[in-house]
């Protein structure tokens, strides 16, 4: 028999029977995980890791770029991720299974594809990880400082790069979110519903109270620097809507997922784009678009602002300390579930599909990820997470919106819980918003990212090429 070719194996497919029969393996060191999570716990989940991921902090480097306009720029990532969300509902439905756009590539575009996106999941996942909870410990130092007039010295609270040593706060953070999700998925989902119900109406409170101090004087100009200003924006808050992704990274751990999957994906999405423009509007019609430039803990602020009282700023800075904990928690558990597929598929090493027979979680992959996104989190400013966030994100949203045309061209008689309407135009409109937003970003987070693919690069050449899953026997 004839050795396969380079492109052969390259773009290798899995078959998506395959990945389905996996979910009920029997081995547990080989990696079951248990379904346990409900559509309401679900969607909670996409919720959790959206809600606070941009609201609470993003608005002091958005509305600098497109001024009061930013509200449109929440619109203009809400359509984007609206018709993505249409995709990945229908191939969450189609292939419900641990890794998300990941798996969805490797059944639809190749291995090679595949491994690009699942490099680009871990950068999403981690970084965005990052970015909150040095967003979090801003909060702390505010509602510290609301409540007994303490704030932990800079020194302790802020990266090498932003004027400090290492920011702790953000450190203990991803330490409490790995010890919670080594508990159980099942857990981790019910802290996190808890956590989401909070958040959302300490949010709406602040809407509430802002708009009493709406001024309409503060949305002229209203985009200063026009459209290029308003993409611009847009471009860097994206990241906020990674919650869509992290719903389909728990694919085997859904009861019901081919009809679990679609309803949290859409629900979520409604939700935190009605909070998300209600938020916006609310912030700049209460402040000055110049007052938000490195403004931290910019909502608290503006609530301090309006009231001249403290205790509303106290609420909403308790709210966003909860708020971005459910964030870290559910982007974390995003990030193992993306390394446990590509474990299984022999792309990484095996360490990160060991599953523990008491929990059934991987605890050792959370152990790993917690470390590493402590390291972010303590020692890289904020700047320069949020960015490649962004461009991670945007990247694997492009890749499942060409999946379902691919799958549909493929695999047309696949049992699908959810189809996309109006295809293929909404597959087609969402990779060009995609790729918009990508343009959009600065220059130096294209350079970052080019660097985090030569590393992946060198990774699949020297070992996830010749240990995947599908490789063909010797």
């Amino acid at each position: 028999m004839s050795a396969p070719s380079v492109r052969s194996q390259l773009f290798r497919r899995k078959p998506v029977s395959a990945m389905v029969e996996e979910t009920g393996a029997t081995d547990a060191e080989g990696g079951v995980l248990a379904r346990r999570i409900g559509v309401g716990q679900l969607m909670a989940l996409g919720i959790g890791a959206t809600i606070g991921t941009g609201i609470f902090f993003v608005m002091s480097t958005a509305v600098p770029e497109a001024g009061p306009a930013v509200v449109l720029s929440f619109v203009l990532a809400a359509i984007t991720a609206g018709f993505t969300a249409l995709c990945y509902a229908e191939l969450a439905s189609t292939i419900p299974v641990a890794g998300s756009s990941y798996s969805y590539a490797y059944a639809t575009l190749g291995e090679v594809v595949a491994y690009v996106v699942g490099w680009c999941l871990v950068l999403e996942y981690a970084v965005s990880s990052a970015a909150v909870s040095v967003g979090w410990s801003e909060y702390v130092n505010e509602l510290l400082d609301d409540v007994v007039g303490v704030r932990i010295p800079d020194a302790l609270s802020f990266a090498p790069g932003a004027g400090g040593v290492v920011n702790l706060p953000a450190i203990v953070l991803v330490t409490l979110c790995a010890l919670l999700l080594v508990r159980g998925a099942s857990e981790s989902a019910r802290a996190n519903a808890v956590m989401v119900v909070l958040k959302v109406c300490v949010l709406l409170f602040f809407v509430v109270i802002a708009f009493t101090a709406f001024d309409a004087g503060n949305l002229s100009p209203f985009a200063p620097l026009g459209v290029a200003g308003v993409s611009a924006a847009a471009s860097s808050i994206f990241f906020s809507f990674i919650g869509l992704d992290a719903v389909s990274t728990a694919g085997e751990e859904v009861r019901d997922p081919r009809r679990t999957l679609p309803r949290a994906i859409i629900g979520a999405l409604v939700v935190v784009t009605v909070v998300y423009l209600l938020v916006a509007l609310a912030a700049v019609g209460a402040q000055a678009a110049g007052a938000f430039e490195g403004q931290e803990a910019g909502l608290a602020v503006i609530l301090e602002d309006v009231t001249g009282s403290r205790w509303p700023a106290i609420v909403l800075a308790a709210g966003a300390v909860i708020s971005i904990f459910s964030v870290t928690l559910v982007t974390m558990y995003g990030q193992t579930r993306i390394l446990f597929a590509m474990s299984r598929d022999g792309m990484i090493p095996s360490l990160f599909s060991r599953v523990d027979r008491r929990t059934l979680t991987p605890v050792r992959g959370t152990v790993a990820v917690a470390l590493f996104v402590g390291v972010l989190a303590g020692f890289v400013p904020l700047d320069f997470l949020v960015d490649l966030t962004s461009m991670g994100t945007l990247v694997a949203f492009t890749v499942v919106s060409i999946g379902v045309i691919v799958l549909r061209r493929t695999q047309p008689d696949l049992p699908r819980g959810f189809r996309v309407p109006g295809y293929p135009v909404v597959p087609v409109l969402s990779v060009a918003f995609c790729l918009y937003l990508i343009y959009g970003l600065p220059g130096v987070t294209w350079a970052l990212f080019a660097g985090w693919l030569a590393i992946a690069a060198v990774v699949y050449v020297t070992y996830a090429r010749t240990h995947s899953a599908l490789r063909a026997p010797r």
